[in-house]
C-alpha cells in the first residue's frame, strides 16, 4: 500500500514563502515495500552529506549546519517513519524545522541548498495525480474505489452510502408503487433514480470534502447523466468508464489508469493550443529572462516547468532580471524553480512536467496574463 501525504495548496504556499539562509531540499525515490528500505536510508545519508558539504563550503553558521545534520540523522534512524513510504520522499529542512512529504511519483534523487526551497519536483505530485477514485454506480450495486499507481484497488468505506438504489430509497425495487412515489412510469423511475443519485452524492461528500483527486464515473448512460446533474464534487472528470456491469475492481482500476493518462494528456494539449493562440500577441514565452520578469510582476497565468532541469543563478527581487551562474552552489538557486515559486505566489497555475511535454529544448513555457 502507498502511504502518501501530498501537500495542500496552503502547504505549498507556506513552503514557497519560507526564506531561511540555510534551506535544504532533498528528493529521493523510495519503495513502499517495508522490507526493502535499507537502500533508501543510504541514499538519504549520501544526499544529506552532499547538502551539508554545500553549507560548509559557503561558511554557514556551524550550529545551524549541525542542527540540519541532526534532522537528517533523526530521519535516517526513525524505523517507524521508514515503515510507511510511497514512491518518492521530499524533505525540506531548516535549522529549526524539517517537513516531509511522501508522494506517488518516482522522482530523481537530488539535494538543493539555497535561501529558499526547491519545489519543482514536489509540484509534479500536485500537477498530475497518480491517484484517483472511481464511483461504480448501478441500481443494484454502489461502490467507491480508490486507485493508486501500482497497488491493488481499495474499496473505500463511505458512511451512509447505500449498497443499491432500492436500499437508498427504502423500496424493494424501482418498479414499485408507494404512497409517496409512482415509479411505474418513465418519469417516475427517472425521479427515483435522481433521488438515488442525490443520496449517493450526499454520502460521498463526507469522504471527498476538501480533496482534489480526480473522480471517474462508471455508470450506464442514464445514471451517468442523472448523477452528473446532481453531483457536488468539483473534480468529477467529464469522461468516464461506462457501465460497470460485471467488471471487477481490478478491471475498473486498469480502465481508470488509462483515463488518468488521457486526462493528463488533454491538459498538456490544451496548454499548447492556448500557447499557440497567444504567442503572436506577446502573451506566451519560452525565454527564461522574459518569464522571470513576468513572474516577478505577476504576469504569468499558466506555467509549464521541466522538473529535471536546473539552471543555476539568481533573479532580482524587484526587476526580475536574471543573473546566470556557471555552477550550483548554496549561494544561488535554480532560476526556473524560482520562476515557478514566484508564479505560484501570484496565483498562476504551475504544471511540473517532463521535457517531452515542453515546446522544444527549453525548461519552461509560460502563458502570460498580459504582454511583458
Amino acid at each position: 500500500m502507498l502511504y502518501v501525504d501530498i501537500p495542500t495548496h496552503s502547504e505549498l504556499i507556506a513552503l514557497a514563502l519560507e526564506r531561511t539562509p540555510a534551506s535544504v531540499s532533498i528528493y529521493l525515490p523510495t519503495t513502499p515495500v517495508s522490507g526493502e528500505i535499507s537502500g533508501d536510508r543510504t541514499v538519504l545519508k549520501n544526499l544529506a552529506k552532499e547538502a551539508v558539504a554545500q553549507l560548509v563550503e559557503v561558511g554557514h553558521d556551524k550550529r545551524e549546519v549541525a542542527a540540519i545534520e541532526a534532522h537528517f540523522d533523526d530521519l535516517v534512524d526513525d524505523d517507524g517513519f521508514w515503515r510507511f513510504q510511497a514512491h518518492s520522499l521530499a524533505i525540506f529542512a531548516t535549522p529549526g524545522n524539517v517537513r516531509t512529504f511522501r508522494v506517488p511519483n518516482v522522482l530523481s534523487p537530488m539535494a538543493e541548498v539555497a535561501d529558499r526551497f526547491h519545489l519543482k519536483p514536489l509540484l509534479r505530485a500536485v500537477t498530475f495525480s497518480n491517484v484517483a477514485y472511481v464511483l461504480a454506480l448501478a441500481e443494484g450495486c454502489v461502490r467507491l474505489i480508490e486507485i493508486s499507481p501500482d497497488q491493488p484497488p481499495v474499496n473505500v468505506d463511505v458512511p451512509g452510502l447505500a449498497k443499491s438504489a432500492a436500499e437508498a430509497l427504502g423500496v424493494s425495487s424501482l418498479g414499485v408503487r408507494t404512497q409517496s412515489r409512482r415509479s411505474d412510469s418513465a418519469s417516475g423511475q427517472r425521479g427515483m433514480r435522481a433521488e438515488f443519485a442525490r443520496a449517493v452524492d450526499r454520502a460521498l461528500r463526507g469522504v471527498l470534502a476538501g480533496k482534489d483527486v480526480p473522480l471517474f464515473l462508471a455508470a450506464d448512460p442514464t445514471l451517468n447523466t442523472i448523477f452528473r446533474s446532481v453531483n457536488s464534487y468539483a473534480h468529477l472528470v467529464s469522461f468516464g468508464i461506462g457501465t460497470p456491469g460485471d467488471m471487477s475492481d481490478t478491471e475498473i482500476a486498469a480502465a481508470a489508469r488509462v483515463l488518468l493518462d488521457r486526462l493528463h494528456a488533454e491538459e498538456i494539449t490544451a496548454f499548447h493550443e492556448l500557447y499557440a493562440a497567444r504567442e503572436n500577441s506577446g502573451r506566451a514565452t519560452t525565454d527564461i529572462a522574459q518569464a522571470a520578469r513576468a513572474a516577478t510582476h505577476g504576469a504569468i497565468g499558466t506555467l509549464l516547468v521541466d522538473i529535471d532541469v536546473t539552471v543555476p543563478g539568481t533573479i532580482d527581487e524587484e526587476s526580475g532580471a536574471v543573473t546566470f551562474a556557471s555552477a550550483e552552489t548554496a549561494a544561488n538557486y535554480g532560476v526556473v524553480d524560482e520562476i515557478a515559486r514566484r508564479a505560484l505566489l501570484t496565483g498562476a497555475k504551475v504544471l511540473a512536467v517532463r521535457s517531452t511535454d515542453l515546446r522544444g529544448p527549453t525548461p519552461l513555457a509560460a502563458i502570460l496574463r498580459y504582454p511583458i
